[in-house]
């Protein structure tokens, strides 16, 4: 299995642990992400973005609310003052082996390494909206990811990831602060 890490930057030799706020503050970690979500990642660093899945433990009635009208099992939105910059942006994917890192967050996909790893392979993504549309998901625009992101914390979807929402439109700094998982 390989594992995945995203960054506009194309030569990067070494991935060295840092501070990050998700995880405890006594060590640093190198991020990575599995294949099935790897697609989370196909945007600029600095995107806001939610991602829902379907789940067998969603309720029927959130099924329809928020599955009723696509084919896909997953959503990715984003704000619509993004879209240039979706265009624009040239991103690189870096593959390790997954052996130097362990599992942090199943449900999101997350593996951290808590040691310097060096990338096994380097590549361009390409056209970030169609290599989205290839993975099956289906991409979303909105003028603000505020309203949605209400609708899934009080939701039965527990498998979701909501990304950089510092810099989401009209976002609370409160309301700011990465979540993921089980709510």
């Amino acid at each position: 299995m390989l594992l995945y890490h995203f960054s506009e930057e194309p030569d990067i030799q070494t991935f060295v642990p840092r501070r990050a706020e998700q995880v405890d503050a006594s060590y640093e970690v190198v991020w990575a992400i599995d294949e099935q979500h790897a697609v989370n990642y196909f945007f600029p660093r600095e995107c806001p973005r939610i991602i829902y899945r379907k789940s067998e433990t969603m309720s029927d009635e959130d099924r329809v609310r928020f599955f009723s009208d696509t084919t896909a099992d997953t959503v990715i939105v984003t704000e619509n003052a993004w879209w240039d910059r979706m265009n624009e942006t040239v991103l690189y994917r870096y593959a390790f082996k997954a052996a130097n890192f362990e599992l942090y967050d199943e449900i999101a996909g997350y593996y951290i390494a808590k040691t310097t790893v060096e990338p096994i392979d380097v590549e361009p993504v390409g056209n970030l909206v169609k290599q989205i549309m290839k993975q099956g998901v289906e991409l979303r625009f909105t003028p603000s990811l505020v309203p949605l992101r209400e609708k899934i914390l009080n939701s039965t979807i527990d498998d979701f990831s909501m990304i950089r929402l510092r810099n989401a439109k009209g976002m609370p700094e409160a309301a700011a602060s990465p979540t993921s998982g089980n709510n």
